[in-house]
């Protein structure tokens, strides 16, 4: 549908009887004014009118072959079941990956590539190893904030960075708990602040943890805490012994 020029709708003001008479009639060689031609004017024509992913402009019938609302495309009937109802990372949805990775940047050693990805390879893990292909080919289905698909290489790579990770992280943690280096007050308030990151991200992840068992991982953490500080003791005081 073509826009009408402005003032040539039935709702501009009407001209005064004196003004009119003023005005010379229109020849026969002089269009008149309704015959101008239509479409936008003035700043309106600087922009050609938008066009639909169907290559209509607004306001023309989509059914030029376009996709039809409600129906699935060739691409979504290939997405395989259990990648079309994943749902793991939906309170994502939104996100982009700058924004999650600098949440994780300030906060873990994780990458939040490396972060999606290890769930992906725990939710996926079948009987004969990890559906690499399936994971990487369908990865921006999986994860709102992945944009590109991964070969099987890839996301075995961030799978094994990830693993590289904890354990680096685990064997400093540990050696800073083991050195003397915290006092037992200190160590708590580092476990209280790594345990609560930790609830967030299993949260973003769907996981509901009730009350009960926050407070059960809690007090697991504390207990496996408090035999590390007292195994660090006796072996400080075994050596300044020796």
């Amino acid at each position: 549908m073509t826009e009408q020029s402005p003032g040539t709708d039935g709702d501009e003001e009407e001209t005064p009887a004196t003004e009119a008479a003023q005005e010379p009639a229109p020849s026969a060689d002089t269009p008149a004014e309704q015959d101008a031609p239509e479409g936008p004017t003035g700043d309106d024509a600087a922009e050609p009118p938008a066009s639909d992913d169907a290559g209509s402009t607004p306001g023309e019938s989509a059914d030029a072959g376009g996709p039809t609302p409600g129906v699935p495309d060739e691409e979504t009937l290939d997405v395989p079941e259990d990648v079309a109802t994943y749902d793991r990372f939906k309170k994502m949805d939104g996100a982009q990956y700058e924004r999650v990775n600098e949440f994780l940047r300030d906060r873990t050693y994780i990458t939040a590539r490396e972060w999606a990805i290890a769930r992906l390879c725990s939710d996926f893990r079948t009987e004969t190893g990890v559906e690499m292909t399936k994971i990487g080919e369908n990865l921006p289905e999986l994860v709102p904030f992945m944009t590109d698909t991964y070969t099987p290489q890839a996301v075995n790579q961030a799978r094994a960075a990830f693993e590289d990770k904890i354990r680096t992280a685990g064997a400093t943690f540990l050696y800073g708990a083991m050195c003397d280096f915290f006092t037992a007050e200190e160590l708590d308030d580092v476990m209280y602040e790594s345990t609560e990151v930790a609830k967030f991200l299993l949260e973003v992840e769907g996981v509901d943890l009730s009350v009960e068992e926050e407070l059960e991982a809690e007090e697991r953490i504390s207990s496996v805490m408090r035999e590390v500080r007292e195994a660090s003791a006796e072996l400080r005081e075994d050596e300044d012994t020796e």
